[in-house]
């Protein structure tokens, strides 16, 4: 008996061992660090990650002046990455003229993929900057020339209209630079306006239809920046210097998928930045608006892919809705404990060109950046309630101590019986 209580309590004590070194961190044991100050950690992780993303940058930077074009190209792509889905103004304002520098080259000398990702950076620049309009002033004349060039392919140039109406849109003031902007457009997307018998051009390669597509979509993103009154005026003047409402509506009849629905959004567009200075704006078009729109919302013909007609459908009974009913599609976008309210058109073709240059990123910008912020109304930054976040930790610190005993319990145990099994033994 005495050997026995020797050797229960001599296993007592390697139990209490065992126990302790879990909490103490054995070479053997899975480490739970729990402190008292959960913030202070999350904020070091972030200051961490952070910093990370800074030397990424400075690296991607380095490589944007390489020799070689697929590595000025990746960094290019990095550098657009990295922005997109972070918030860092503090450490790109001190690199500003490196980066206009490096997009500058990029476009003016580059070809393909690195003229590209060079156009994308432009806009996420500025974004990140609050709108700096210096680096559009810089910038936007290059990409006017690329974005017209003809011996450039089209995704390229497609890729240049899409940064320009952004850069513009975040970084433009002048209304007369705007206008002077959007004619640029016209004259790329007229090309798939109607010809003289209305019949559809059909020298519109899908390429070309895409680049069209962008443009229009450039078109209509500047157009929301242009107050009611002045865009009326210069319709109902006749004013060259905005397309005819009859060509725009034309567009409808595109054997490309991209261009129809690129003018019916901006035929939208139209209508309800004329319809709230002017409630009969464009009604002798309405009718015949409403006939075509109406076939485009029930399309079912079999020689166009069924996808195509699923989502072609789902455009236009949105338009259609709005022109008999004045009704315009509401999304609510949550992000976080806040959410963006789109219910009009205009908000509708600024998101969506938004997210085309964010991509997944849009949810952070919406909650970090100011500028951001700023365009959609959103106010100021939330300040979350401390005590939550500590109770929060607390939950978790819990769950950590718990899972640690219990981890501690059941290694002891199996000890304990690997020995016994030796005893009976």
């Amino acid at each position: 008996m005495p050997k026995k209580n020797k050797k229960l309590s001599k296993r007592r004590d390697n139990d209490s061992d065992d126990v302790d070194s879990m909490y103490e961190g054995g070479d053997n044991n899975s480490v739970y660090s729990v402190q008292s100050d959960g913030a202070s950690n999350c904020d070091a992780d972030e200051l961490s990650a952070m910093e990370k993303y800074e030397d990424k940058i400075t690296i991607a930077l380095e490589n944007a002046t390489e020799k070689s074009a697929q590595t000025r190209s990746a960094a290019l792509q990095e550098i657009c990455q990295i922005l997109s889905q972070r918030y860092m103004p503090y450490f790109l304002e001190d690199r500003k003229v490196t980066i206009v520098d490096c997009i500058e080259k990029s476009i003016r000398r580059g070809k393909g993929a690195e003229q590209i990702y060079g156009s994308r950076l432009a806009p996420l620049l500025v974004l990140q900057l609050g709108g700096d309009e210096s680096i559009s002033n810089t910038l936007n004349q290059f990409l006017l020339t690329t974005a017209q060039d003809k011996t450039t392919t089209c995704d390229v140039r497609a890729s240049c209209c899409l940064s320009l109406g952004l850069l513009n849109f975040l970084g433009g003031e002048d209304i007369g630079k705007l206008v002077n902007l959007m004619q640029h457009f016209e004259n790329i997307f007229s090309e798939s306006y109607l010809k003289g018998d209305d019949k559809t051009p059909i020298s519109v390669t899908a390429e070309a239809a895409a680049l069209h597509a962008e443009a229009l979509s450039a078109w209509g993103l500047l157009l929301t920046l242009i107050p009611p009154g002045d865009f009326v005026s210069f319709v109902n003047n006749g004013r060259p210097i905005i397309p005819s409402f009859k060509k725009i509506f034309g567009l409808l009849k595109s054997v490309h998928l991209d261009v129809r629905m690129s003018a019916g959004e901006i035929i939208a567009l139209i209508l309800e930045s004329g319809r709230s200075y002017n409630e009969d704006f464009l009604d002798d078009y309405l009718d015949e608006l409403i006939e075509a729109v109406k076939s485009l919302a029930t399309d079912s013909h079999k020689y166009r892919a069924k996808r195509d007609r699923k989502t072609q459908r789902a455009i236009f009974r949105e338009v259609l809705r709005y022109l008999e009913e004045d009704i315009s599609p509401e999304v609510s976008i949550k992000f976080g404990s806040e959410s963006l309210i789109l219910n009009t058109w205009a908000l509708h073709h600024q998101y969506t060109c938004m997210c085309t240059m964010t991509g997944p990123g849009m949810t952070l910008h919406l909650q970090e950046n100011d500028f951001l912020r700023t365009i959609f109304e959103l106010g100021s930054k939330p300040v979350y309630d401390s005590t939550i976040v500590n109770q929060k930790q607390s939950k978790l610190e819990k769950h950590l101590v718990n899972a640690a005993a219990f981890k501690a319990r059941t290694i002891s145990r199996g000890k304990n019986r690997d020995k016994r099994s030796a005893v009976i033994n």
